[in-house]
């Protein structure tokens, strides 16, 4: 695999109000050695610490039948801890349109959306997790505009030829037909929508849509999970020279782990995370294995990607595969291994 140099440079985090609490968002770049870089946003809130880190609440039944855990096995227990990573379906897209709510009223978008008219910006969510996020309803709620939503469906699809990934980018869907010429021209600001693993997809899309929406000067890229290797990628092509790219990313930085870089690990460094005990105890979660090996260092944040909205049961079955083959346990073994630490 290609070693891509370069480095990332975040600054201190910086408080803004909700109205559950305080919120928070890291300005920062991703600098490549060729000179191109990206500029980042991370953001920390109530709903997106659940997102990526542990939340609490109640058992939930339907939950654990999913996982394989019997309801006797909880009737002593007022409340369970689990990762994001379980958090799925339904429950998991009213979280997201909660954080991205957030994240969008926190104050380092506040230039784009007030320094732009409504049929300057548009939103274009990738199918399947992009969909999920409400980046436009975020966008009315927080200042009442209304703006172009074009659907598009960009994926990975085998390709023997592509070296390392043996996956090429295909589109089978770009809905902008319902724009005329003079609108499209007076698109300048994009928000796409869509978590960044190799970076391929978002590679693709960002060239299409500057191909198809001439004038867009400003890409603002949602991407709840993003690793530095996906945001590298991006920051390699040739379309980044053309448009400022900001990329807007829930907590910290994902490591893209090995041979294929699908799967993507949280980074075990503190000045990564906005507040680094809250990955300390996701760590502790986990656990280790009977190697002695750290399950965290392994265990996708992104497992399933889009799976994780459309189908708890296959996001399951993709943990357990991974947990298996990795440490020789199921997310079942280590929910029940934390029933001690409740």
């Amino acid at each position: 695999m290609q070693p891509v140099k370069g480095w990332v440079e975040l600054e201190k985090p910086l408080p803004y109000t909700l109205s559950e609490g305080s919120g928070y968002y890291r300005l920062g770049k991703l600098t490549i050695e060729s000179g191109e870089h990206l500029d980042l946003v991370l953001y920390h809130n109530p709903a997106t610490t659940k997102f990526i880190y542990l939340r609490e609440s109640p058992p939930d039944l339907n939950l654990l039948d999913l996982v394989g855990i019997q309801s006797s096995e909880v009737s002593h227990l007022s409340k369970l801890v689990l990762p994001g990573q379980l958090c799925m379906g339904s429950e998991r897209s009213r979280l997201i349109g909660q954080a991205i709510l957030y994240a969008i009223r926190a104050p380092a978008l506040n230039p784009t959306l007030t320094c732009h008219h409504q049929h300057n910006l548009a939103v274009f969510p990738i199918a399947r997790e992009g969909l999920k996020y409400q980046v436009t309803e975020a966008i009315y709620k927080t200042c009442g505009l209304y703006c172009d939503e074009i659907v598009l469906d960009a994926h990975h699809v085998f390709d023997s030829s592509v070296p390392v990934y043996n996956r090429s980018v295909e589109f089978t869907l770009f809905k902008d037909k319902d724009l005329d010429r003079q609108q499209k021209e007076n698109i300048s600001v994009a928000f796409i929508a869509d978590s960044i693993a190799s970076g391929l997809v978002m590679k693709e899309v960002i060239t299409r849509i500057k191909e198809r929406f001439e004038h867009v000067e400003q890409v603002e890229v949602i991407a709840p999970l993003a690793t530095i290797r996906g945001l590298s990628k991006i920051c390699q092509s040739v379309v980044a020279r053309d448009v400022r790219i900001r990329i807007h990313v829930f907590e910290t930085l994902l490591n893209a782990l090995p041979p294929d870089c699908y799967y993507s690990s949280h980074f075990n460094h503190a000045e990564l995370h906005i507040q680094p005990d809250l990955e300390s105890d996701y760590r502790a979660w986990w656990g280790i294995d009977r190697n002695g090996h750290f399950i965290a260092d392994t265990a996708c944040a992104g497992y399933g990607w889009s799976e994780v909205f459309y189908s708890p049961r296959k996001q399951i079955t993709m943990i357990n595969s991974q947990l298996k083959i990795r440490h020789g346990l199921t997310i079942a073994d280590i929910i029940r291994r934390n029933f001690s630490r409740i």
